[in-house]
């Protein structure tokens, strides 16, 4: 059954309307115009439920272990309240997923990333490996919303207070995260991290479901000031194009698609040590790539309906766009698209639905993420 996140309830007296997603009711738009959405969020500010998210608890004196050799990314240097993006991959280097670690200390982990299926396969190498680790789900006690976008550190400036020893929101640099509470020292308990997936400036706030209404009103009260608005996954979809944020089941198929195909390449570092589910696989896969994931502009003043690219308009196929979008901020149609890798080259013309489209760097936006960094 479609369950209700934390933040339901503040979420429709907001405005939102609701689909299913992932076995629960995520708003898909605040108003008539999504573009007043994506347009906050450039602009001003947003907040946007991403409880779905599906979250382990990684404990016991096997936690990093186990992460370490399931995980592409070295988590040999990974401090006490750093957040790391990596992709997770099968014997046969394909995806199994792509998602978040969190280290709260050297025994205990939080993994983040799309389906439940990630937690039992954690759980069978943790007992491949023989580790004293256990591996406990926690999406349905640990709900979170993203405040994201140019205004959000002033948003929440005065809302958060740390726990003892802990940095505050103004000492929080990217990809960390930090501790205490919202509102107040009575207020409800929360993990405050800088990370999003909308290529502004951002925090993710997680709080027990619970809480949801008194942590949403405290941001909705203080981002009005700024122009806060909601937004749905509507409007989530072209900043995260925009930004070069993939998404599973549209940049790469679970299994399929390795971390370079699925344009995320960066999570495999060359020089790691230690072994880890995939790695041979991988490095066979680096040194013989048959598809990348790269940017498209393309001639044409909404996206394709065709998702096939040629070789000139009635030539081979040659690749498939994954996720296309007509970009406002940049005034142009562009996409993500998986192409063999000898058309992968930047300024190689292609064809999508008979127009042209021409191989471009990604992230579209913002490439070198200093709005992020900021």
């Amino acid at each position: 059954m479609t369950e209700m996140t934390g933040f339901h309830k503040s979420a429709e007296a907001a405005g939102a309307r609701f689909v299913e997603y992932e076995g629960y009711w995520l708003p898909t738009a605040f108003g008539d115009d999504i573009m007043d959405e994506y347009r906050a969020c450039r602009e001003r500010v947003i907040v946007i439920d991403l409880s779905p998210l599906r979250k382990f608890e990684v404990t016991g004196p096997g936690a990093h272990s186990l992460l370490q050799a399931t995980v592409t990314r070295d988590l040999t240097g990974l401090a006490d309240g750093q957040v790391v993006y990596t992709a997770m991959c099968n014997e046969e280097g394909g995806m199994v997923d792509d998602g978040t670690v969190f280290r709260f200390d050297e025994r205990r982990f939080r993994w983040i990333g799309y389906t439940d299926d990630d937690g039992p396969w954690l759980e069978r190498h943790a007992q491949r490996l023989g580790l004293d680790v256990t591996v406990e789900p926690s999406t349905n006690r640990v709900h979170n919303i993203a405040v994201q976008g140019p205004a959000s550190r002033d948003t929440l400036g005065g809302l958060f207070s740390p726990a003892a020893g802990k940095p505050g929101l103004g000492d929080l640099t990217w990809f960390r995260f930090t501790e205490g509470r919202l509102g107040g020292e009575s207020g409800p308990a929360v993990v405050l991290s800088r990370t999003g997936y909308s290529g502004e400036l951002g925090y993710e706030i997680f709080c027990h479901p619970d809480d949801g209404a008194a942590v949403w009103e405290a941001v909705w009260s203080a981002g009005r000031a700024h122009g806060m608005s909601g937004l749905g996954l509507e409007a989530l979809d072209p900043l995260r194009i925009e930004a070069g944020l993939v998404f599973k089941g549209y940049e790469y198929d679970a299994g399929v698609q390795d971390p370079f195909e699925a344009g995320i390449g960066f999570t495999v570092p060359a020089g790691k040590a230690d072994d880890y589910v995939g790695k041979e696989a991988i490095a066979r896969r680096r040194a013989n790539p048959e598809e990348l994931l790269v940017g498209l502009d393309i001639d044409l003043p909404e996206p394709p309906a065709e998702t096939d690219v040629t070789l000139g308009e009635d030539g081979p196929v040659v690749g498939v766009v994954t996720s296309p979008c007509r970009s406002e901020v940049l005034d142009k149609t562009i996409a993500l698209a998986r192409v063999q890798v000898q058309q992968a080259g930047s300024g190689t013309l292609l064809s999508v639905g008979g127009a042209d489209a021409t191989v471009v760097a990604f992230p579209f936006y913002d490439p070198d993420k200093r709005r992020p960094r900021s």
